[in-house]
């Protein structure tokens, strides 16, 4: 088994990394839609995203409840708690930034409702057919896509959601859950059989070491605020490599859902590449900021092993020396997952990603091929002259995850009322 490269990190590190990771890929998509609107229009934007959530969701899901041991004991006979425990994991609904209060009636009925929205604060300013868009169009299908990977007969239906009437309206939303067998079984996006092929999808990581000290499940009650400190040492690695997966299946769908409508296989490459430098720089900004990394070449090479496009370390192959990262081949390639945009040819992901530790940091890449392997190294170099910020990355700081602050907040069982 590969040894996760976020075992180096101590417990502490590793809850408030989990914690960025999870916004990070909520981030995905402020950075991957811009670039859909630009090439297709909204309508078809919202289409993508409902693709890509759709096909990626039931399969990190299921993935979490078995890594975390709350999977139901008949595969898709979940509850609410456990519906509700996979949206606590889930980077479509990071802790605070979306701010989801949950409450359980009893096994089969429930309902959330949104104290603060950040995807509702991006999408406000830009007028109601955006809102309408995020709050309707997409939410409607992909809310009842993640439900399904608990229950095939789970509904999650709106009390009421933006645009906010009266102006300013909170909670920002509120939606009910209900299983009941006399509800149509839901039916899954066709991209989701595909994904389901994918190395991530049944990608083997490190098991949970019973023994550590902490948390090594989630199998008891569910709690508000879930608090990932509670964790143990091996659980938080393990969240952290699932969570990238979660990302990785994210961006699967996403090109899944962009091969259709592409008109040539030079314009999905130019998607996907601005979708991942703006990732990746502002990924780089909240990891450099979250660990504290010295603004230096070390440091540049240590955010860039820990960088969600370059992880988990079972999925992409990274050895790390002194001066360098060897990247070799990998699942991850087969998948053509993130890490196989990049390479000697074109690497400004990596480059966007140690600019933000520090504007005169960047990288040179070259090929293994003189060596008789196959991949390539990075070095990490200073420039005399700051380089200015991608616009990639320039566009994704439009979002108010880019600078979002989490808050100290105490976990407390949540009981059936």
């Amino acid at each position: 088994m590969i040894p996760s490269r976020y075992a180096e990190l101590t417990r502490e590190e590793l809850a408030e990394t989990v914690r960025e990771l999870l916004l990070i890929g909520q981030l995905i998509d402020r950075s991957g839609m811009a670039w859909c609107i630009s090439a297709f229009g909204r309508e078809e934007m919202l289409r993508i995203a409902i693709v890509e959530w759709a096909s990626a969701s039931p399969i990190y899901t299921r993935r979490m409840q078995t890594a975390l041991g709350y999977a139901p004991e008949v595969p898709g006979r979940g509850d609410v708690q456990t519906i509700f425990k996979g949206l606590q994991l889930d980077i479509g609904a990071p802790p605070q930034f979306m701010d989801f209060r949950y409450t359980v009636h009893d096994a089969h009925h429930g309902e959330f409702h949104l104290d603060h929205c950040g995807a509702l604060m991006d999408v406000e300013p830009m007028g109601e057919e955006y809102v309408r868009g995020m709050c309707h169009d997409i939410e409607d299908p992909t809310f009842d896509a993640t439900a399904i990977a608990t229950h095939p007969r789970a509904q999650v239906r709106p009390v009421h959601r933006p645009p906010r009437t009266p102006a300013g309206r909170t909670p920002h939303c509120r939606w009910t859950v209900v299983i009941d067998d006399a509800h149509p079984e839901a039916v899954a996006v066709p991209e989701l059989a595909l994904n389901e092929r994918s190395r991530a999808a049944s990608l083997e990581l490190t098991p949970i070491d019973p023994a550590d000290d902490g948390a090594a499940d989630y199998a008891g009650p569910l709690v508000s605020d879930l608090d990932l400190a509670a964790f143990s040492h091996s659980a938080l690695v393990r969240i952290a490599d699932e969570v990238c997966l979660q990302m990785a299946l994210l961006d699967r769908g996403f090109t899944l859902a962009l091969e259709p409508r592409v008109t040539s296989t030079d314009q999905l490459v130019e998607i996907r590449r601005k979708q991942l430098v703006g990732v990746a720089g502002i990924a780089g900004a909240r990891l450099a900021r979250a660990l504290s990394l010295p603004a230096d070449t070390r440091g540049a090479l240590r955010l860039l092993a820990l960088h969600p496009m370059l992880n988990p370390a079972a999925y992409v192959s990274v050895e790390m020396d002194a001066d360098a990262l060897v990247v070799r081949p990998s699942p991850a390639d087969e998948d053509g997952a993130w890490v196989s945009l990049i390479g000697p040819e074109w690497f400004v992901p990596l480059q966007a990603a140690v600019h933000a530790l520090d504007p005169h940091l960047d990288v040179e890449v070259r090929s293994l091929g003189d060596t008789g392997e196959d991949g390539w190294r990075a070095e990490v170099v200073r420039r005399p002259e700051p380089v200015p910020e991608a616009s990639e990355v320039t566009v994704v700081r439009f979002s108010t995850g880019a600078d979002f602050a989490f808050e100290p907040r105490r976990s407390l069982p949540i009981t059936p009322v």
